[in-house]
C-alpha cells in the first residue's frame, strides 16, 4: 500500500473513530502537540488534546437507537512533504438523520498534516472550515 493510500485510510479512521465516540482510537491517532484551527476554536489556534478529548467525554445518548451518520471524503489530495510529512486535503460530507427522521448533509473543507514519527503516521495538525 502506497503512503498516500495509507494516509487516506488513517483520514477515514481518525474521522470514524470521531463519529463513534472511539477516544483510544482518536488519541493513538494523534500527536499529544496537535494543533488545530476548527470553528468550535473560534478563531483561536489549540495546541493538545485536551480541547478534543471534551467533545469525547461528553454524555452521549443512553438508549435507544444510536443516531445514524455516514462520513464521506470527496476529492481527497495527498501532498508528500518528504518522506515523512504529508497534507491530506478533502471536502467531509457528513451525512446524519435528523430528529425529524429527515436526512441532512453538512460539509467543511478539511486539511490534515500527517508527520511519521517512529514508522507511525501521527496527525499534527487540522484546519477545518465549514462549507
Amino acid at each position: 500500500m502506497s503512503d498516500q493510500d495509507t494516509l487516506i485510510n488513517l483520514t477515514r479512521c481518525l474521522l470514524e473513530s470521531i463519529v463513534h465516540g472511539d477516544w483510544e482510537a482518536y488519541n493513538n491517532l494523534c500527536d499529544p502537540t496537535l494543533t488545530c484551527f476548527e470553528p468550535e476554536a473560534k478563531g483561536c489556534l489549540v495546541e493538545g488534546m485536551d480541547f478534543h478529548q471534551f467533545y469525547f467525554d461528553m454524555e452521549r445518548p443512553k438508549g435507544g437507537k444510536p443516531p445514524q451518520v455516514q462520513t464521506t471524503l470527496a476529492s481527497p489530495h495527498v501532498r508528500m512533504m518528504g518522506q515523512d510529512a504529508a497534507i491530506v486535503n478533502y471536502v467531509r460530507l457528513t451525512q446524519v438523520i435528523d430528529s425529524n427522521g429527515i436526512p441532512q448533509t453538512r460539509s467543511a473543507e478539511e486539511t490534515r498534516v500527517w508527520h511519521k514519527q517512529s514508522d507511525q503516521w501521527k496527525l499534527v495538525h487540522v484546519h477545518r472550515s465549514p462549507l
